[in-house]
């Protein structure tokens, strides 16, 4: 072999290398970012007790479900500023800066007296660090997703991005362990006490170990490359000439968030409340479930990646649609945590045929130069109308008509709504 084609070998296999470290310092942080996000729901049940107290457990619960959806109001906000920082600035300083914000809000709430400490004060803690979370969690999933897909290789960008939804899978399921661990093992008198301060404060590494691997991470090539054509107002460019692909985007997250908060969070709470299964049951099937999801995810991004991502996304969201009320159904005529954990098995692999594929589309829909304002923009919409608020949305439901299979019908909703809305959208996974 010749010394230029050793250096060419060189070269390449250390932007693989290079490659290699910048995927997985976003995916470790992406990691890290969600757990502390998404830890507050599976805890829903005691800190409802120890911050919300109310004339009735229900009641007691819609407020404390109400203020995990507060966080979902700041992420349009935390879109537009850190999507845009994103795209002028670059990923790597909107990613150290989401760390750091979600840092502050997880210690807020880990170290927060409870309602019987200091009154009305204690909710009002809660909510304003759910507010930090939430404007931190608006500009994570845009940057950490183009930084994905642009240290991938071309045709590779559908397995490279659906990392983004593994390491989400991977921070539910250190959620659901971490509390079942806690709510199975603890007494109910020291969880309330101060075990459930617990996964909180361990989340709080999301500091040190999050801001050392973004730190080390470079621009990606494609970004870097833009140079002095880097747009400075990628909102307003967004707006003005990227309109259809906001509303293709709105329209393929729907089923996307609908389900994961329906059926991979707020799913241990319903289990309980309605099936009557012990929380930290609920939690393990719940975690199997993640398993799946995290094992199928990058498995689902590599075939759209040969095959394409709408034929993925389409099938997925069909057979979410059809499939949702029948197994809902089930679980309530032979509630058990063998049912409970075979139904969200089921919905785990649907779920996974969808997202594995749907980040990559998601980020392909846009031009270099505003991709991560344009992904934070359409994620956190979908997410603030139609996600975060599906654990309220599901309890109101089955409160206001008694029927605990109510919310099958949002949920099933949902993936009708972005099954027409993939009907009309152009595949990406080619000649982008």
């Amino acid at each position: 072999m010749s010394v230029h084609s050793e250096t060419i070998s060189d070269a390449s296999v250390g932007q693989a290398s290079s490659r290699r470290r910048a995927m997985m310092a976003a995916v470790i942080g992406n990691t890290l970012e969600w757990y502390d996000f998404v830890v507050y729901a599976f805890l829903a049940g005691t800190i409802a007790k120890l911050f919300f107290p109310a004339s009735s457990e229900t009641a007691s619960l819609l407020l404390t479900l109400a203020t995990f959806g507060v966080g979902f109001v700041m992420r349009p906000l935390g879109a537009i500023v850190l999507g845009s920082l994103a795209d002028r600035a670059g990923r790597k300083t909107a990613l150290l800066l989401t760390i750091l914000l979600m840092g502050l809000g997880t210690a807020m709430i880990g170290l927060a007296p409870t309602y019987a400490t200091i009154g009305g004060a204690a909710p009002f803690v809660i909510v304003t660090a759910r507010l930090i979370q939430g404007f931190s969690a608006g500009g994570e999933l845009g940057s950490a997703t183009a930084f994905l897909i642009e240290n991938a290789p071309p045709d590779r960008r559908g397995f490279g991005a659906s990392w983004q939804q593994a390491s989400q899978a991977a921070t539910l399921v250190a959620g659901s362990l971490l509390g079942a661990a806690v709510t199975g093992l603890m007494p109910a008198q020291d969880l309330e006490a101060w075990g459930w301060r617990i996964p909180f404060l361990i989340g709080l590494l999301i500091v040190p170990v999050g801001l050392y691997m973004r730190s080390q991470i470079e621009e990606s090539t494609e970004f870097a490359g833009l140079g002095d054509a880097r747009e400075q107002n990628p909102l307003k460019r967004v707006l003005a000439s990227q309109v259809r692909q906001l509303i293709s985007g709105l329209g393929l997250v729907i089923v996307w968030t609908v389900c994961t908060y329906f059926f991979l969070i707020y799913m241990p709470t319903y289990a309980t409340r309605q099936l009557g299964l012990a929380q930290s049951a609920s939690l393990l099937a719940n975690s199997a479930a993640l398993g799946i999801l995290m094992v199928l995810a990058p498995a689902f991004g590599m075939l759209s990646d040969r095959i394409g991502r709408k034929p993925l996304l389409v099938g997925s969201a069909a057979g979410i649609a059809i499939l949702t009320y029948p197994l809902i159904s089930v679980l309530a005529m032979f509630p058990g945590v063998g049912t409970l954990t075979s139904v969200q098995a089921i919905m785990a692999v649907l779920i996974a045929a969808f997202t594995g594929p749907a980040p990559a589309a998601l980020g392909e829909l846009y031009p270099t130069h505003v991709r991560s304002t344009g992904m934070s923009l359409a994620y956190n919409g979908a997410v603030t109308v139609f996600g975060g608020f599906a654990p309220f949305i599901a309890t109101w439901l089955i409160a206001s008509t008694g029927n605990a299979l109510a919310p099958a019908y949002y949920v099933t909703a949902g993936a009708v709504a972005s099954l027409i809305a993939l009907l009309f959208m152009k595949e990406t996974a080619f000649g982008n």
